[in-house]
């Protein structure tokens, strides 16, 4: 069994623990307060341009056959996500441009920056991130939210497409081999960025 293997089965208890948040019970049942997904939006808007700074800090680390998918995520990420968000922003009325870090979304995006300073350790520590939200996609996708906007949310990480770049990462990081111990480590602290992640400002 590869590390990412291990990593899913101490994760999914931590996966679980988002499925009850309020947040995502709100997106999932569609009636989350609009205000509450403003502010999510946002702080996302935000992480997810340190994310592709992310993908282009291990890009530059990266062995030959790493490099294209780490440029495919960082343009998937960049382009089709952050497009998804200024979509959804002008139907929330949320401010990208004036939006502010605040503390979990500050927090979680130092941890990745720092860990990108190690390739197989970055590898383990942004995988919260992409397994996570696909396995949480592809959960909610099977009783759908009838609120159009909260569905189309959903559907974007159910996509299959998302969920192939989720199992790439998977393998990139089997393949890079970190250390055992240290990856468990890493993507513990990911996973409860992710979980804080929820509680946005408002």
């Amino acid at each position: 069994m590869g590390i990412s293997q291990e990593l899913q089965a101490i994760g999914r208890p931590m996966l679980d623990a988002q499925l009850a948040h309020p947040t995502v019970r709100g997106i999932a049942n569609g009636d989350l307060p609009e205000e509450v997904f403003r502010s999510w939006l946002e702080q996302d808007y935000l992480y997810l341009h340190d994310y592709v700074r992310v993908f282009c800090r291990l890009a530059w680390q990266a062995p030959d056959k790493h490099l294209g998918d780490l440029v495919d995520l960082a343009y998937s990420t960049f382009h089709d996500e952050l497009n998804l968000h200024r979509s959804l922003s002008a139907e929330f009325g949320a401010d990208l441009e004036g939006a502010v870090k605040g503390p979990a979304c500050a927090a979680y995006t130092s941890f990745l920056l720092e860990a990108a300073a190690n390739y197989a350790e970055g590898l383990a520590a942004l995988y919260p991130c992409m397994w996570g939200y696909s396995t949480l996609g592809q959960i909610l996708a099977k009783n759908p939210p009838a609120e159009p906007r909260y569905r189309r949310w959903v559907e974007t990480y159910a996509d299959p497409n998302f969920a192939a770049l989720a199992d790439r990462i998977a393998v990139m990081l089997d393949e890079a081999n970190p250390d055992p111990e240290r990856a468990k480590a890493l993507f513990i602290e990911g996973m409860n960025h992710e979980l804080a992640f929820w509680d946005v400002p408002v």
